[in-house]
């Protein structure tokens, strides 16, 4: 999927505007099906618009700046429905977390154990957000979507819980070697 598939998607439910359209991409729920960077949804935008797939207007209102507002066309509908048929690629998955994780070794075992612990609080926090939103989401593909993030996260979490000990034990313990690291 690219961002240009991703611009139809969102615009397929509503309007939005380009601003709109990057907060649900980057931290909104679209966020987790495919990057998008500010300075690619603006030309994805743009290209659409001359493909004909979506239209704009100018909204204005007082106390504010004036946006422009995107709407899929009728074409723009089918394009994108017609994408969903196209094979899917593999998942990509990236990960900091991970990447710490893979030079434990040469890391002081406190802050090993530290980032293991913020990270159990972050998955608990995450999905805390997808309970709140299963509760408040009325879509049926939605809810699948939010029930799927809960039980990968929560195995995740699980994984974690059970085995950071084995991580932190690969850890260097010694605290001179531990200063020298950092």
């Amino acid at each position: 999927m690219n961002v240009r598939t991703l611009c139809l998607a969102i615009l397929y439910d509503k309007e939005a505007s380009g601003y709109e359209i990057r907060k649900m991409s980057t931290e909104g729920e679209y966020s987790f099906f495919v990057e998008a960077s500010y300075g690619s949804i603006y030309p994805a935008l743009q290209r659409l618009e001359s493909e004909g797939l979506v239209t704009s207007h100018i909204e204005t209102h007082e106390g504010r700046p004036a946006k422009k507002v995107y709407k899929i066309t009728e074409t723009g509908r089918e394009t994108f429905r017609n994408s969903l048929f196209e094979p899917l690629n593999q998942d990509v998955f990236r990960s900091e977390f991970l990447f710490f994780a893979r030079f434990a070794s040469i890391l002081p075992a406190e802050l090993v154990e530290r980032r293991l612990n913020e990270r159990l609080a972050d998955l608990d926090d995450l999905i805390a957000s997808f309970n709140k939103m299963l509760k408040e989401c009325s879509r049926s593909e939605d809810q699948w979507l939010i029930r799927f993030g809960i039980e990968a996260h929560g195995k995740a979490r699980d994984y974690i819980a059970q085995h950071k000990q084995e991580l932190i034990a690969m850890a260097q313990s010694d605290p001179e070697t531990s200063q020298a690291a950092e």
